[in-house]
Parts: structure tokens; C-alpha cells; sequence
């Protein structure tokens, strides 16, 4: 018996039954993509894939076991079953700590969907490769400083199907667009670039709800052609207002990670630190599996790979650390309910505990007032680069940087690095802005496997160390 093309947990059920003991936990994935890219005139990949299979979790004598089938049949998922309880079996007597048992947990039924996906599925890919080469084109003739200019356009449609021995029966449908345009100019030897990037969940409409590609278009081309006669800031320890595409970046990769339970239970800097003051009282930050404030974040998940409805879990709020990010078994661990973090890429991939959209809530003050409340300062926009580790510190590079002197705003200098300690530039907020936006929709999140995320909020002054020069 195959799989259907559509729906496939009824067989997964069904595969299931008399399954033995322990927890078992079924996970039918297909992802397509279908990708271009232009450079110079010229296209460089245009691509269409697809993966489809079943992951098999096991929990057996307190151990997982994993195991993994692409022929998508009755007997070989169930074949796939055995082999995952042997492998948790044959684990099992080298385990120092066992897994505990799974907490309750009111699991997903039924069938979840994005806006988008048949609309996206039917469109041309030919239609959208002549985009991309007129988009391209237009960036390199926007100037005669530009030298060259990249253009590309990415769609993820993603079926997934999740059936647990516990109750969960979900199946899942969601497409995500993403487009990125890089513009280069050159003068008397100095290079500089300019880039834009959307990314969503949900339709080509959504994707460009807020800005066209040609504005896109245009905007990477000016960025790269103005960067080129901009000065250069002042280094040291400044107040700052950080843009929302900043804000996002800040608070996925230099506070998120350090609250994901598994790095927490390795040592991160957000261990023992719940129900105590980790940033200033008009910080809340937040991860939802939902698009908060507007549909389209490019994180959005209805359902986890565990089964587990994905809603908001409030992690700072008012400045309080209030919670940790979980998926069933830490939820175990640390005696709490799960927060539907549990994502894994392909259908061979084991979940791990991953982001879906991370943001700070945004606040009452205009970004107006925030600039005028500066008497020396910088106003920052534009993630180019930068890590960050699980102490909190972070070091990332901004494309764009506005001098602010006696609140007044001055002209583009060339982008500097940023970087401080998550939770110390937290705890020098003084303002947050009314207005949000997500802006990481186009990024891709790095943890032993990809996983798709968004991040944003509102404008944010702070303080952190600037890294500047001399012209």
C-alpha cells in the first residue's frame, strides 16, 4: 500500500497498530524547491528537487532509536519501526542519563495549511527565471558604478505528516518564497555592495506585500553606489537605535540560541537564570510558531515534528527571564509543558529544538522621538554578517550607519561591527519603537541541520560597542 499524494497519516495510523512497546512517533515529509540564480547576465542554476520519506523515532528502555525509510510503503514504515526500537535497544546499555517520560501534552489533529501553495505550485518557473533576469539586468544598469549584480529566487513547498503511538494525527501544507538581490560598485578601487532580501510564508503577493522587486531592485543598487563616497563612524561604547532586521538578528542568534533547553542543559549563560532580571523592563521578546502582528513570517509553523501545537512562548517578560524553548523531552527534563519547538529539516533528519519566528514586542515611542532623544549616537540598519556563542556575545556587521548629533540625523557612513553581551545591551534598552516588522525571512538557521526562521520587531535604542576608524 503507497502513500497518497495528499494526506498521507491514515496509513501512517494504520502503520501504528500493534506496534509494540514503547513511544513511537511516525513523521511522513516532502519538500520540494524550485531555485534560480542570475549573475552577469548569465543563469547560473535553475533547479527543481524533491525529497519524500518517513522518520521513525522509537523510544525504547529510556533511549531514542532513529531510523528512516524513502519507499514510502505499509510494510517498509513498519519494517522502519522495528529497526528504530533495535537501535534505541542496542543504545540503551551505554546511556549514562535515560530520557524520562514524556509529559502529557495536548497534540495536534487535523489538517493545517498556508495561503499560497497551489497559487505558488502553478506558477511557471519560466515566469518567475525572466523576473529574476529583468531584475538583474535593472540592478546593473542603475548606475554606471555598478560592475555587477546577482539576482535569486527560491520556493520551499513542504507536506508533512506527524502520527504518534500518544495521539497526534497532523498533516501540514506550507510554501515559503524567498528573493535576494546584490548589487556591486566600484570607484578609483574601492568596492562596496548593496543587498535586499524577503522571505515569507505564503503567496508571491505576500512576498512582496511591503516592498516590489523593482523597488528592491533599486534600493541594493543605491545602497552600493552611496556606500562608496560614505565616511566613516567613530568607535567605542554608543547609544544606538537598531533597525528591526538588527533587532531580529540580536535577539535570534545572541539571546534564542541561549535559551533553547538543549544549550541551556549544556551551560549556556541563560542557565539558572529563570524568573530573574536579564534586560531592561520594557524588553518582552517572544517565539511563536503563529505570524504575529501580520500573516507571512517566514518562521511560521502550525504544528512541530513532535506533534505539538506551535504557539507563543513569552521568554522575556518586562525583563524577566520567564521561559526556555523545549520540545518532549526536556519539557521532561525540566518538569514543564513542551513548547513545539521540535523541527527537523529532511524526513532523515532527527528533531532537534529550533526557532520558528523570534522577536521583542514592540513598544509605545516613535522612531521620531527616538532619534531626537540622541545626543550622540548612531542610527544602525542592515545585518551584513556575525556569531555569537552561548555566553551571549556577539559580534555582527551593519551596512548602514546615520550619525545622530543633538537629534538630529546625519548622513549614510559605511556600516561598522556591533557587538557586546546579549543581555547587557539588554538591560540598556530605554526605548522601543510602535512600529514591528519581521526581516529575517530570507535566513536560514545553522544547527547541525537548516531549519527556516524570521525574526524582527521594532526600532530599539541601546547602547553597545561600535567599531569605527579613521577616514
Amino acid at each position: 500500500m503507497e502513500i497518497a499524494a495528499d494526506d498521507p497519516t491514515d496509513l501512517l495510523e494504520e502503520a501504528l497498530a500493534g506496534h509494540g512497546e514503547g513511544f513511537v512517533e511516525l513523521r511522513f515529509h516532502r519538500r520540494r524547491s524550485r531555485s534560480i540564480a542570475v549573475e552577469k547576465g548569465r543563469v547560473d542554476q535553475a533547479r527543481i528537487s524533491e525529497h519524500t520519506g518517513v522518520g521513525v523515532r522509537v523510544l525504547a528502555d529510556g533511549t531514542w532509536g532513529f531510523a528512516s525509510t524513502d519507499r514510502l510503503a505499509l510494510d517498509t514504515v513498519r519494517r522502519a519501526v522495528e529497526r528504530a526500537r533495535q537501535a534505541a535497544r542496542a543504545a540503551a546499555p551505554g546511556k549514562d542519563e535515560r530520557v524520562p517520560e514524556l509529559p502529557p501534552v495536548e497534540l495536534a489533529r487535523g489538517r493545517f495549511e498556508s495561503d499560497g501553495y497551489a497559487e505558488l505550485l502553478a506558477r511557471p518557473l519560466e515566469e518567475s527565471l525572466q523576473t529574476v533576469i529583468a531584475l538583474e539586468a535593472r540592478a546593473r544598469g542603475a548606475s554606471s558604478a555598478i560592475t555587477s549584480a546577482a539576482c535569486g529566487y527560491n520556493e520551499i513547498f513542504e507536506e508533512k505528516g506527524v502520527v504518534t503511538s500518544d495521539g497526534a494525527k497532523a498533516w501540514s501544507r506550507l510554501v515559503r518564497p524567498e528573493f535576494r538581490i546584490h548589487a556591486v560598485a566600484q570607484k578609483d578601487g574601492e568596492i562596496q555592495t548593496g543587498m535586499e532580501s524577503v522571505g515569507v510564508t505564503g503567496s508571491w503577493d505576500c512576498l512582496f506585500r511591503q516592498a516590489t522587486p523593482e523597488s528592491l531592485t533599486e534600493k541594493a543598487a543605491q545602497q552600493a553606489v552611496d556606500l562608496l563616497r560614505a565616511g566613516y563612524p567613530e568607535g567605542g561604547r554608543k547609544r544606538v537605535i537598531l533597525s528591526p532586521s538588527l533587532v531580529g538578528l540580536l535577539t535570534h542568534e545572541a539571546i534564542g540560541h541561549t535559551v533553547e533547553a538543549d544549550f541551556v542543559l549544556a551551560g549556556s549563560c541563560a542557565a539558572g537564570k529563570l524568573g530573574t532580571q536579564v534586560a531592561s523592563e520594557l524588553v518582552t521578546m517572544c517565539d511563536s510558531g503563529q505570524s504575529e502582528y501580520y500573516d507571512g513570517a517566514g518562521g511560521t509553523l502550525y504544528v512541530d515534528d513532535e506533534g505539538v501545537p506551535t504557539g507563543r512562548t513569552v521568554l522575556i517578560e518586562n525583563g524577566i527571564l520567564r521561559s526556555y524553548l523545549h520540545d518532549r523531552e526536556s519539557a521532561a527534563r525540566f518538569e514543564v509543558a513542551p513548547t513545539g519547538n521540535a523541527r527537523a529539516w529532511e524526513y532523515h533528519d532527527e528533531p532537534l529544538i529550533r526557532m520558528r519566528n523570534t522577536y521583542i514586542v514592540p513598544g509605545a515611542a516613535t522612531l521620531e522621538e527616538m532619534i531626537a532623544d540622541i545626543e550622540d549616537g548612531y542610527l544602525l540598519d542592515g545585518p551584513a554578517n556575525g556569531q555569537a556563542d552561548s555566553n551571549g556575545e556577539f559580534m555582527f556587521g551593519t551596512r548602514e550607519a546615520y550619525r545622530i548629533q543633538n537629534g538630529k540625523l546625519g548622513p549614510l557612513l559605511r556600516g561598522v561591527n556591533i557587538s557586546g553581551t546579549a543581555f547587557d545591551v539588554m538591560r540598556t534598552v530605554d526605548a522601543v519603537g510602535r512600529e514591528f516588522k519581521w526581516d529575517l525571512g530570507s535566513g536560514y538557521c545553522g544547527k547541525g541541520q537548516p531549519a527556516k526562521v524570521d525574526a524582527g520587531g521594532p526600532w530599539l535604542s541601546c547602547q553597545v560597542i561600535v567599531g569605527g576608524r579613521s577616514a
